[in-house]
Order: structure tokens, then sequence, then C-alpha cells
């Protein structure tokens, strides 16, 4: 097949039927250089969008409708699963910062420590720092 394109080539000019000569005993390098250079073009687009989506603010529930629950329904909410989820920010009983409920560090918090915060002034309040690993926290 390289040989109809040099082929091909040849009928258009002698100078770039000379070049592909040249070319044509190299051919795997230069794949191989093609593709190097792909992927670290596209590996550069795919860094620039997560950069893009790292400056987004988070989605917080403000105004939660409250749901009727049917007669019939005969599951109880464990202790302490619904009551104290109320905020959205959460910290450490032992610690000093406060966190995203999704961030890492709150992940790791159990459950019979975490102290729920509505806003970050309260947290402040109560004497806690925002993380500096839980992106978008000020």
């Amino acid at each position: 097949m390289l040989t109809k394109i040099i082929l091909k080539i040849k009928s258009h000019g002698e100078k770039f039927g000379k070049i592909l000569e040249r070319i044509k005993p190299h051919g795997n390098d230069i794949a191989i250089a093609l593709i190097i250079i792909f992927t670290a073009l596209i590996s550069f687009g795919l860094g620039r969008l997560s950069k893009i989506r790292e400056n987004k603010t988070p989605i917080t529930v403000t105004n939660m409708i409250p749901v009727k629950i049917p007669a019939g329904n005969t599951t109880v909410p464990k202790p302490n699963s619904v009551a104290k989820k109320t905020g959205s920010l959460v910290a450490s009983k032992k610690g000093s910062k406060y966190h995203y409920p999704w961030c890492s560090g709150a992940l790791r918090i159990k459950d019979s420590n975490k102290i729920w915060f509505s806003s970050a002034k309260e947290a402040r309040l109560a004497g806690y720092t925002p993380a500096k690993n839980c992106k978008g926290l000020k």
C-alpha cells in the first residue's frame, strides 16, 4: 500500500518521491512518534477540561419539600442517620476542619463523630476552619 502511494506521488513530482524513499525505512519510528504526540495532545485537552470543572461551585439544596410517608410503611429510620444529617458541611468532633460531605476528609469521619453545619459561617463560629483538600471551600 505504501508503494502505491509512493508511485502516485512520484508521478506528481520527483522531489516528493525522493523524500518518501528516505522516510520509508523509518515508518515504524514515525508512527510511534505520532502516537506519542497525539497522546500528549489528548492528555493536555483532558487536563484543561478538568480545570474548567474545578472552578464550578457545588450544587446545594436549599428549600426541601416535606414528603408524606404512606400509612402502610413500616420501615423506621435508623437513629442518628436522618436527624443529624441536616447541614451542607460536616466536621469531626475531635478535629478542627470542616468539609463538604463528599470530600475525602469527610468520608473518613465516623458517623458518631460527625457534626453538621448549615453554612461556613456557622462552622467558623464553632471554631472550625475550611479543609484545604476540599475544593471550593473558602
